[in-house]
């Protein structure tokens, strides 16, 4: 009778715990399909995001944009894009024109002076450093789907 309590202990223990904390999988399809559930939760500036989830130190948000963004400036974030779908301008460095802080360690601005511009579309992956302005423009009729991994340095 020992002996068969210890194997169901034993083998109890071996059985998995289920994911750890922090472990996350988004299908390919599930990706795609945030295109479509964030266009009609648009706001007045074009865009619609969620934050999917966070562990630690970082976290994963997902955005759709249907017009050009404002510039936006992080003190302790370092922002990673992986985009999905679509094509934008991507404007980085410079200074934001006119920043005002919109949060602790946050600055959103109209425009950037004297930023690099790029051209990003779908499969394209961007990594943007913590103090480095950037900002998303897009042409008239285009959109983006960008998948977001947040880093606080």
């Amino acid at each position: 009778m020992k002996l068969a309590a210890a194997v169901l202990l034993c083998a109890a223990c071996a059985l998995p715990a289920g994911d750890p904390a922090g472990f996350y999988i988004w299908k390919s399809a599930e990706l795609k399909g945030f295109s479509k559930t964030l266009a009609p939760k648009l706001n007045d500036k074009h865009v619609a995001s969620d934050v999917i989830a966070s562990h630690g130190n970082y976290g994963f948000q997902i955005a759709h944009r249907e017009g050009s963004g404002e510039g936006e400036w992080h003190e302790k974030n370092a922002d990673i894009f992986f985009v999905q779908s679509g094509e934008a301008t991507l404007v980085y460095g410079g200074d934001l024109v006119d920043g005002k802080t919109t949060g602790p360690g946050e600055m959103r601005s109209a425009s950037i002076k004297g930023g690099t511009e790029k051209k990003i579309a779908a499969g394209d992956v961007v990594t943007i450093p913590v103090k480095v302005a950037h900002q998303m423009k897009l042409d008239k009729g285009k959109e983006i789907t960008y998948f977001v991994v947040k880093v606080a340095q």
